[in-house]
This record gives C-alpha cells, structure tokens and sequence, in this order.
C-alpha cells in the first residue's frame, strides 16, 4: 500500500488526493511507446526507406538496445544500406548519366537494386531471420 507523498499517512494505490492533509498524489503513467516497442518491431524498422534513419539513429543510442547484438546488426545494416543508396543514387547515378547520357539508366538500375534489397531484409527481418548482406553485413557486424 502506497503513502502520501506529503504527511506520509496510507492511502490507496487508485486514491489522488491523501485523506488525511488533501496533497495531490504522483499518478503512475502507462508505458511510453519507448519502452514499449518491442527490439524486432526495430530492427524491421531499420530497413523502411527514409523513415528508417530514425529507427536506425534510435537503435543505436538508445541505452535498452546498447546490449543487443540483433538490434544494433540491423541498425549498423540498415544504415549502410541507406548510404549504399545515397551513393548508386547521387553518386552513380550523376556520373553515369554524365558520361553516358539518359540513354543508359544504369544508376537508376543500381537504385533499383537497392531497394530491392530493402524489401528482401524487411521481409526477412520481420520473419526473425538474420541475414547478412554480402559487403554492407560484414561492415555492420565490425562497426558493432
């Protein structure tokens, strides 16, 4: 049984205010969508295009996933998946269209297997599988 914040006399888990002197009493909050959001729900929101770097920066800083080895995996690889995008897009894409024109869309064929393999570790990821892709994988298991 609880007691009051003020005179410390006994008072009901449910009570708000303390019988005895009437000082308002500490409500007890629900869990925060922080604490409740479970590590797989995470991971598999690493990989979601753009939205993901704030799943990504979360898992990584957060003190409840410092410890956890998936987690933080799917984070380091979603976010170098992410870079991975960045580069076939404005990187690749830029040269490639630079030098061979919009005739050859071979940046945009780079961008298109990126996010395919977006969709591939989502999939993955939200079936508890972990996979780790060829370059990008190996570079999140040494950054962990």
């Amino acid at each position: 049984m609880p007691f009051c914040t003020s005179c410390g006399s006994k008072v009901k888990a449910a009570d708000r205010f303390c019988r005895g002197c009437g000082g308002p009493q500490p409500v007890e909050r629900a869990g925060s969508v922080q604490s409740s959001i479970s590590p797989r729900a995470v991971s598999i929101l690493c990989y979601v295009p753009w939205l993901g770097l704030l799943a990504v920066v979360y898992a990584l800083t957060a003190d409840r996933f410092r410890e956890s080895v998936e987690v933080r995996f799917h984070g380091f690889q979603g976010l170098y998946l992410f870079v991975a995008w960045m580069v076939a897009r404005y990187v690749f894409g830029i040269w490639f269209e630079f030098f061979l024109g919009s005739f050859f869309p071979l940046g945009g064929l780079l961008e298109l297997m990126v996010v395919i393999l977006w969709i591939v570790m989502l999939i993955k990821t939200s079936r508890g599988e972990r996979f780790s892709l060829p370059v990008i994988g190996e570079l999140a298991e040494q950054s962990m």
